[in-house]
């Protein structure tokens, strides 16, 4: 089984990207929420990959965190949500509210998932409400590579602790404008954060 990919990115789409790993290409599909995690085209690249393997076809799921990764393994555990509908799922919101939906019983804005119905939404909420409480998306590190990734490492060196640093990092990522994501930027908003 493939449970990790390094390599060159050779393109990507928002539901997919093609890495080039010792001249092989594997093609892996992946979440929206991964695909804003990318680096730039022919840039090194490392994604979490889960691997499917049915009798027709070997597919590969790849995440740019490993919480992401155990998401959509629990996602695919449930009955009736396949790998499509897994992913659906993590690019319609952010894993942290999904999460805080399913401890909240919100079918309301599970429903509103492309693919996931009431009932579905219903199935979700009752088969993992009580296997999501160890996961902490909001903790996985920045993609590497990025400016995100970067802050992370200096606010480290401060002295700030590691998952204290990735949620806030994460929590600013989410929130500035795309012209506002640099290294700098995320360090002076994250330190008025951190030391409060």
């Amino acid at each position: 089984m493939i449970g990790l990919l390094s390599g060159k990115l050779v393109e990507k789409d928002f539901t997919d990207c093609l890495i080039d790993v010792g001249g092989v290409g594997y093609e892996v599909l992946i979440p929206l929420s991964t695909f804003d995690r990318l680096p730039l085209e022919n840039e090194p690249v490392t994604l979490f990959i889960h691997t499917q393997v049915r009798e027709d076809a070997i597919t590969l799921f790849g995440f740019a965190g490993k919480e992401e990764k155990k998401l959509f393994q629990q996602l695919i555990n449930v009955s009736g949500v396949g790998g499509k509908l897994a992913l659906n799922v993590l690019s319609a919101m952010p894993a942290a509210n999904f999460c805080a939906a399913v401890a909240s019983g919100d079918v309301k804005s599970l429903s509103r998932i492309n693919g996931v119905g009431k009932r579905t939404a219903e199935r979700l909420i009752v088969e993992l409400k009580d296997k999501l409480s160890g996961l902490d998306p909001a903790a996985a590190a920045p993609a590497s590579g990025s400016a995100g990734a970067d802050a992370a490492a200096a606010l480290e060196q401060l002295g700030f602790r590691k998952d204290a640093v990735n949620k806030t990092v994460n929590a600013l990522l989410a929130e500035l404008p795309e012209s506002e994501k640099n290294t700098e930027n995320l360090i002076r908003a994250a330190l008025l954060r951190l030391n409060f």
